[in-house]
Formats: C-alpha cells, sequence, structure tokens
C-alpha cells in the first residue's frame, strides 16, 4: 500500500506579529512548524503502517528550501520518503495554483492508495488544498475526517458535522483530509531522528513534475490576500454587582441607563 500525505511548514501563529504599516506578517525570526492538521493526516498514515507494515508513506510538501527541516521531522516521525516541490515558478501561488501543483507531483509519484491532509493550514484557514487535490486527480474525498477504519478496498469513516456526523465507505484511492480528533500525534524518535539526518530530501522543480507553469505560481493565483491585520482591542467591560438575581438585572438597567444604551 502506498499513502502520499500533502503536508505543509507554517509559521508559528503564536508568536507572530503583523507590519502595522504595510500589514504584511513578520516571519524574520519566527519559528516555522509542521501544520497542526498535517500532524494528524501524518499520525493516520503512520498507524496504517504500524497495522500493515508493508505500507509505503510519503510526505509531499510544496514550499522554499526551508521546508526541508519539517520533512526531516515527517521522516523522523516514521515517514519512508519526503519530497519537496520547490521552484520560483510556484512562488506566491494560492490555493488553487497549490493544489495544481501538488496534483502533479502525486501524478508523478505514480500510484497511490490514500492521500491524507490536514484539514486546513494555520496560515490560511482556508481548508481548500485537499478536496481541490482531490478534483484535479479525479478521485473520491472526504474532508473533516474524526475517525478512520481501514479495509480490503476501502475504508470506513466519520466525517465532523456542526451538528453530529456522517459515516461514509470510500472506495480506494481516495483523499481524506484530517482534523485534530482523529488521533495524536507521535513525537519523533532518536532512530528515526538518526534515520531522517541520513535519509536524502527529494526536490522537484516544476519541469520535474511536468506542470503547466500557467497554472502555478502568482500570476495564475485567481485570488490574493489584500491585507492581514490585528483587530483592534475590545474595551474594558464593567462588573454588574449584586446580592440577588432581582439586584443584579436592577444595577444592570440603570448602568444601561446611564450610558444611554437604553
Amino acid at each position: 500500500m502506498r499513502i502520499i500525505v500533502c503536508v505543509k511548514q507554517v509559521p508559528d501563529t503564536n508568536e507572530i506579529t503583523i507590519n502595522p504599516e504595510t500589514g504584511t506578517l513578520i516571519r524574520d525570526g519566527v519559528p516555522s512548524i509542521l501544520n497542526n492538521d498535517d500532524a494528524n493526516a501524518l499520525e493516520q498514515a503512520l498507524e496504517i503502517k504500524d497495522a500493515y507494515p508493508d505500507t509505503e508513506v510519503i510526505a509531499l510538501t510544496m514550499g522554499p528550501p526551508q521546508a526541508r527541516e519539517m520533512l526531516q521531522e515527517c521522516l523522523a516521525m516514521g515517514a519512508d520518503e519526503a519530497i519537496l516541490l520547490s521552484d520560483r515558478a510556484l512562488g506566491g501561488s494560492d490555493t488553487w495554483a497549490t493544489s495544481n501543483a501538488l496534483a502533479a507531483g502525486i501524478r508523478k509519484i505514480g500510484d497511490f492508495d490514500l492521500v491524507f491532509a490536514g484539514r486546513q493550514a494555520i496560515d490560511g484557514d482556508t481548508a481548500q488544498v485537499g478536496p481541490q487535490i482531490a478534483e484535479k486527480l479525479g478521485v473520491p474525498q472526504v474532508t473533516y475526517v474524526k475517525e478512520f477504519e481501514m479495509g480490503d478496498d476501502a475504508v470506513t469513516v466519520k466525517r465532523a458535522l456542526e451538528d453530529g456526523y456522517e459515516q461514509l465507505r470510500v472506495k480506494l484511492p481516495c483523499v481524506l483530509t484530517a482534523i485534530k480528533e482523529l488521533n495524536t500525534p507521535r513525537y519523533m524518535s532518536v532512530p528515526g531522528v538518526l534515520r531522517a539526518v541520513k535519509s536524502e530530501i527529494k526536490v522537484w522543480s516544476a519541469d520535474d513534475i511536468g506542470v503547466d507553469k500557467t497554472t502555478v505560481g502568482l500570476k495564475a493565483s485567481p485570488t490574493n490576500v489584500f491585507r492581514s491585520f490585528t483587530p483592534k482591542p475590545k474595551g474594558k467591560g464593567i462588573t454588574v454587582e449584586g446580592d440577588t438575581a432581582k439586584e443584579l438585572a436592577s444595577n444592570l438597567l440603570a448602568d444601561l441607563r446611564k450610558k444611554h444604551i437604553i
């Protein structure tokens, strides 16, 4: 069995700030991490490998050269192979253009049984790339997967909804996007780290994957980020005091009248 996991290196949003003049993210000095939902996607692939030892897990990403560090982390967790799509022609791609490149990379890898991806990236929150990859590969897809069960030629999954869940059976090959409730990602192991350091990370250009260059990159992207900004802090709240519910309500009404709200 061959499983491809689409992963992304993202800035640690707990430490990122925004330039107030330009409205752009300040990435200098900000550590990069493996996207949270992608870690859940990788963990599920590795759990399948634990159950079926002949399984091959390939981590695939698109990004700048420094994304190698994130791929080494994937190898240290247990992935068998790591591939980086890196080319100036791919720079500035939005979700549509990114999915064109990743789908081309998957086609170059060859036959697969499963493609896993995280629900969304924490630096974009679009949740679009996984479904777009499935559409371009022409295979079934299920998003927001919270439970997973492997079968012979199909998988059974639970898909999270706002008011419940759907249980679906999907024939292989297919694309699944994971949410954090699916599992708990494992830590890197010492043997895994030693193996990752010695492992080769393949770097493929746009020419290597045979993607149409008019469908990738900034110029090919139909969407772009107009502005990023930090919301203004809300005003200080007030505390309504009172010993009983009736007294609290009376004091609240008095405060609202004082501020001419009612």
